[in-house]
């Protein structure tokens, strides 16, 4: 029995001078002979199509540039034409209309709103924008509303107020930064529900590129813009779990981390160096770690299954964050999940501390997978701990940063938490001294004496609290 896919249609067309028969057949497969048979995967390698007199155009991207056959391979990805002329204008009605109904049921976007952020990393959005991003959205019929950011949280007030009826998704062509905007200004929002449902894309273009790092490694490709691209034009989505950072009535919305010790001092004390590009980083993690500071302080945590004999038993002791018990007055927008804290089974961890990070995705930048069993939305966020460690370890375990390994070292803990309270202390060192805590990239609080102390910040260095909600935001994702 032929167990052949069937055909949508099959007909003759002129390729390259010669007649030969094209089929698209129900599984999405465009095949005809060419010196040679030929074929594309529609839903993973065709992009569009234009007709031109009697010929039509369809615009691809492919592996390795030739379209020989149907499985892709580890090439760079190239856009090519395929130019076919159907032998009569009903035959190429026809089959356009075949192929466009094919790719309407793929469920692609076909409005998106655009951030670029022309500040960010090397300063190269814009390029990566004109060069590769809008012709492939172009190719694939994408009405594209462009944004550029002016300003810090500029990305959050334009989604705060957006139309969210006008587009499909909306994406970054930034670091990490602009995408942490777009969440928070999504959920700051009355209709929050519905406009966190809203999916999101990432374009790497910025110094740290952890969200599109972590969903294109999840299928092997390369941290490329256009990877990247065509991940958002294929329309398959994935979940992303969305954490709530509060203190007293503040709150920030985190999609990434959220770091204090070691790796904040470095992500963020490092920018005096910027002049060197991203070598700052390595730089300056040599000081730290010839330099190491110690911190005073303790958290607590709910552990994941599995992860309940890490630290010792405690009980929730904390003035209250439910947005039940607050004033109706701050309910406005995502207040976090409903979660009652107080019967939860807590655990708590003293310091003096080295590092504390905690990970929503396996990434924090194209080199630096640092929660190598994070998953998108299961839940959690795994936290990295480090309470002591000799220099030369540290300097080895900070090495292994691009591989993952350094979570195997005996100096380090990692576990797996669904809530998580900081209370952040002094160095030990200096008691008049506090540190930094970042989030996203970005400074949350700011410890006395520390790193451009006199900045303002969003919270105070004191007792914050961080909970899990599941699968709150969505992706554009490979697969």
């Amino acid at each position: 029995m032929d167990s052949s896919p069937q055909p949508i249609i099959s007909d003759q067309v002129i390729v390259n001078g010669a007649t030969t028969l094209l089929t698209l057949t129900a599984g999405g497969i465009l095949r005809w002979t060419d010196r040679g048979q030929r074929c594309l995967t529609v839903e993973k390698e065709v992009l569009g199509f234009v007709i031109e007199g009697s010929k039509i155009r369809v615009k691809t991207i492919i592996d390795n540039g030739d379209g020989i056959c149907c499985a892709g391979n580890s090439g760079a990805l190239v856009r090519k034409d395929f130019v076919f002329q159907p032998l009569t204008e009903d035959s190429q009605r026809v089959l356009c209309n075949r192929l466009r109904d094919y790719l309407d049921s793929l469920g692609r976007p076909k409005r998106l709103l655009v951030f670029v952020n022309p500040f960010g990393g090397k300063r190269s959005a814009s390029k990566i924008f004109f060069d590769t991003v809008k012709p492939l959205l172009e190719d694939a019929d994408v009405q594209i509303t462009l944004q550029e950011t002016k300003h810090q949280l500029h990305a959050k007030e334009v989604t705060s107020t957006l139309d969210i009826s006008k587009y499909d998704g909306i994406v970054c062509v930034s670091g990490d930064g602009i995408l942490v905007e777009v969440v928070n200004g999504l959920l700051a929002r009355e209709d929050w529900r519905d406009a966190i449902k809203l999916p999101l894309g990432m374009v790497p273009a910025g110094t740290s590129n952890g969200m599109a790092k972590s969903l294109l490694d999840s299928v092997g490709e390369p941290c490329k813009a256009s990877n990247a691209v065509l991940a958002i034009i294929r329309g398959h989505k994935c979940s992303l779990d969305v954490a709530t950072i509060l203190q007293g009535e503040t709150k920030f919305f985190s999609v990434l981390m959220l770091s204090w010790g070691l790796v904040a001092d470095i992500d963020i004390e490092s920018e005096k160096y910027r002049w060197m590009g991203s070598a700052r980083i390595d730089f300056y993690a040599v000081q730290r770690i010839f330099h190491l500071r110690h911190y005073n302080g303790c958290i607590s945590f709910v552990p994941a299954p599995g992860f309940e004999t890490y630290g010792v038993p405690t009980s929730y002791n904390a003035e209250s964050t439910s947005k039940q018990e607050q004033p109706l007055k701050t309910q406005h927008g995502y207040q976090g999940p409903d979660v009652n804290l107080v019967n939860l089974d807590w655990r708590m961890i003293s310091g003096p501390f080295v590092s504390i990070w905690l990970h929503n995705v396996p990434w924090g930048g194209e080199d630096v997978m640092a929660a190598p069993d994070a998953k998108f939305s299961d839940g959690y966020l795994d936290l990295i701990l480090i309470q002591q460690c000799p220099k030369l370890s540290l300097l080895a375990l900070m090495t292994a940063l691009n591989n993952g390994d350094h979570v195997k070292s005996p100096y380090v803990i990692y576990l797996k938490v669904k809530a998580f309270i900081l209370e952040p202390g002094p160095r030990t060192d200096d008691p008049t001294k506090g540190g930094i805590i970042d989030v996203d990239g970005e400074v949350l609080a700011r410890g006395n004496g520390s790193y451009k102390c006199d900045q303002k910040s969003l919270m105070v260095y004191d007792k914050l609290h961080m909970m899990v909600d599941q699968g709150l935001a969505t992706l554009f994702s490979p697969v």
